[in-house]
């Protein structure tokens, strides 16, 4: 008779048995490496058929300082090497910029552009998945120099390298005519200024030349109307002298008459007129001025005869001739007409020079600013030798690992349902037996709880 011996149920514990579950997972190692080539073998298959991408780039660094020197000596526009290369990473970075090169490449459009999708939304890729810009860390201070790095990832069949290139050519090409530009409307206004200031130079010399001209007549016509006053005064004294002496003849006429001297005679020969020695010789010595009427009614009959008929007594007077002689030099001043006759005033401009000198500079700067250079190409894009992504031997060691994990955890949760399945079989079964009979159940249901375990242990 067989003896059999009951099992105790199995009480649930929190505790987990690590010998148990290493034992679980190796009884089903086959599924787990089952599950980990299939995994690896997609890995590879996606890493096989994945598109790949590359990624090249270039460095840019500030020109030698002589390469702007003759922008910079220009005196209008002042450009440090540095700036420029800001400006021309501002280029770079622009999204106007960008738009502008994009549209100009059709590879560009046909590489990145999907079915369906709009030239913008092409663009919006390329922008801002395709091309980037590179800068310094701003708190590192021991850079040697200040640099700028644009790197643009692509996919196969696109010519990266020669895009790249090209674009930082067009950049600074773009910066350069922006340059040219500005510069040629600072010109313009500084030549605005300049002429501004000559035309005010010139308005003030002409200024200056009319009131000088007018100053100068001026006082030709107060010289001239002194001098005709002048010589009204001296001609009325002259006639009133002519007047005065004509008076003074016929007194003297007069008195010449009654005393019966009709020639010129002395008061001594008048004492001495009936003297009889005729061989005398007599001289007289007078302080006193003899009167008039001793030259005798002749004489002074005859020039009062003379100042009667006399029309002009300007001779009389030498201050009229000179007076005469002035008016006429003043009938013509000769710094007037030269004044009046210039016809170039503005050679006779003072204080000019300086901005002659300026406009002369400016219309013969060059503005065109070719050949110059606002950026130094450090590193040029070249093709990459490989692809940046897939990095395929990561996929398949990931897809490897991933597949383990996912082999482990399907053999796991196998575990796990069949020994759930196996305990609500044997319920059922313990169930059955303790209705039919409670002693014979639990005999029968220990004898195959026992045959159960052996059998679980044989799989």
């Amino acid at each position: 008779m067989n003896s059999v011996t009951r099992v105790p149920p199995a009480i649930p514990t929190s505790e987990i048995d690590l010998f148990d579950l290493v034992r679980r997972l190796w009884r089903r190692r086959v599924l787990i490496l089952g599950v980990a080539a299939v995994s690896a073998a997609l890995g590879v298959v996606y890493a096989q058929l994945a598109t790949p991408v590359y990624e090249t780039s270039t460095i840019l660094r500030p020109v030698a300082l002589n390469e702007l020197d003759a922008l910079n000596r220009s005196q209008i526009y002042t450009l440090p090497p540095v700036e420029a290369l800001k400006r021309v990473g501002a280029t770079l970075d622009s999204y106007d910029a960008r738009l502008a090169f994009f549209r100009a490449r059709p590879e560009l459009i046909e590489a990145f552009a999907s079915p369906g999708q709009s030239l913008e939304q092409a663009f919006d890729a390329f922008n801002s998945d395709a091309l980037m810009l590179m800068q310094p860390d701003p708190k590192k201070t021991d850079l040697l120099s200040t640099y700028i790095g644009l790197k643009i990832r692509y996919d196969r069949g696109l010519d990266g390298a020669s895009v790249l290139n090209d674009f930082v050519a067009y950049a600074a090409e773009r910066e350069r005519a922006q340059l040219v530009q500005d510069l040629q409307i600072i010109k313009a206004n500084r030549l605005t200024e300049v002429d501004a200031q000559l035309s005010s130079a010139m308005e003030q010399y002409s200024a200056g030349k009319e009131s000088r001209i007018a100053r100068l007549e001026e006082a030709d016509a107060i010289k001239r109307a002194e001098l005709n006053d002048e010589l009204s005064a001296l001609r009325v004294q002259s006639k009133l002298r002519r007047e005065a002496r004509l008076a003074q003849l016929d007194e003297a006429i007069a008195i010449a008459r009654s005393l019966g001297l009709s020639r010129p005679s002395t008061p001594s020969l008048m004492a001495n007129a009936d003297s009889e020695s005729s061989n005398v010789i007599r001289t007289e010595v007078n302080s006193q001025q003899t009167p008039l009427y001793f030259l005798g009614s002749n004489v002074l009959e005859a020039e009062r005869n003379a100042l009667r008929r006399r029309t002009s007594d300007d001779f009389t007077e030498p201050r009229i001739a000179q007076i005469r002689k002035e008016l006429v030099m003043l009938s013509t001043n000769r710094k007037v007409q030269m004044l009046k006759a210039r016809a170039n005033d503005a050679a006779f401009l003072e204080g000019i020079e300086a901005l002659r000198a300026e406009k002369s500079r400016l219309l013969n700067l060059d503005t065109s600013l070719q050949g110059l250079r606002l950026i130094s190409v450090d590193q040029l894009a070249v093709e990459p030798v490989r692809p940046i992504r897939p990095r395929k031997a990561l996929i398949v060691l990931v897809a490897l690992v991933v597949g383990s994990m996912l082999g482990v955890l399907t053999a796991l949760i196998r575990s796990l349902v069949k020994d759930r399945l196996r305990q609500i079989r044997v319920l059922e079964i313990k169930g059955t037996a303790e209705r039919v009979s409670p002693n014979a159940g639990a005999e029968a249901g220990t004898s195959r709880i026992d045959n159960g375990e052996t059998s679980g242990a044989g799989t």
